[in-house]
């Protein structure tokens, strides 16, 4: 069975648990905006012709979040919360039970990332047309994950390019700025999520190596160094949300870091443990 970290010290309310609490909170909070705001695109996306696979895709960052937030409370569980004598069988099946289920909704949502891309890929073009003249169609108008109902009385003040791209299954139009802006956002999507994925890798080797009593050597350390670069690629990715106006996104980016990050530094006080427990005169491995 595997041996926790810290265990059972939930109760042991220090600045760093409160921290903590206030992190998960607020990852809560922003949970509910996601939904919010698939629901919104939703209502601009959404025709008759709609497949399981396009209502999961349209609600993808909704489930991506779900599964993303009970992976932090497993890890949280597994590193900090939890002692090992609750470490029973049957817990440890559900435990990577619901692993697996997370993983599942997170590799959806790399598929349902990546189908987007390919949907911008597959617009329809129409040059040399006027926006009004989509008017009252039953389109929607998206810039930069702005979405409005495109009608005869808001058309010219939406845009006046005369070059646009129909997309999202030919429910949305775009002008070609904002074509550009759909592909940036898309592929910092897609890169954010399979950054996140190389995270959790680490984390879960380092998690492994200390079940086994391991507390340091260069698989640890190629996992602590490789986490640096990863986070790097993170505030990148949010450094662009900033720059397109997205403030929320980078909000909730700076959380989930935090989050892990508090996720790591149980893992640094379980290493403490292990070293503090070797053997007098014995190397910590």
């Amino acid at each position: 069975l595997p041996v926790s970290g810290q265990g059972g010290r939930f109760f042991a309310m220090n600045p760093r648990q409160i921290l903590k609490i206030v992190v998960y909170g607020l990852l809560l909070t922003n949970f509910v905006h996601y939904l919010g705001n698939d629901l919104n695109v939703a209502r601009h996306t959404m025709h008759a012709g709609w497949r399981l696979v396009d209502w999961t895709s349209a609600f993808a960052t909704t489930l991506d979040e779900s599964a993303w937030f009970l992976l932090l409370l497993l890890l949280e569980l597994e590193t900090f919360l939890l002692s090992d004598a609750a470490f029973t069988k049957g817990r440890v099946r559900l435990m990577q039970v619901l692993r697996i289920v997370c993983y599942l909704a997170i590799g959806h949502t790399v598929f349902a990332f990546s189908d987007y891309l390919l949907d911008l890929n597959r617009a329809v073009e129409h040059q040399g047309v006027a926006l009004c003249s989509f008017a009252d169609s039953g389109l929607s108008f998206a810039k930069n994950l702005e979405y409005w109902d495109l009608s005869r009385s808001n058309c010219q003040q939406l845009s006046s390019e005369t070059h646009f791209f129909q997309f999202a299954q030919n429910q949305v139009l775009t002008d070609s700025a904002g074509m550009v802006v759909e592909w940036e956002l898309a592929w910092a999507d897609l890169l954010e999520v399979v950054v996140w994925l190389f995270i959790l890798m680490m984390i879960e080797v380092m998690v492994r190596l200390q079940e086994k009593g391991v507390a340091g050597g260069i698989k640890l350390r190629f996992a602590q160094g490789f986490k640096v670069v990863l986070y790097s690629l993170l505030w990148l990715t949010a450094a662009y949300w900033g720059y397109r106006g997205h403030w929320v996104f980078v909000w909730d980016e700076a959380l989930w870091i935090l989050g892990f990050m508090a996720i790591g530094m149980n893992l640094s006080e379980w290493r403490q443990e292990i070293r503090a427990e070797a053997p007098a005169g014995a190397a910590a491995p």
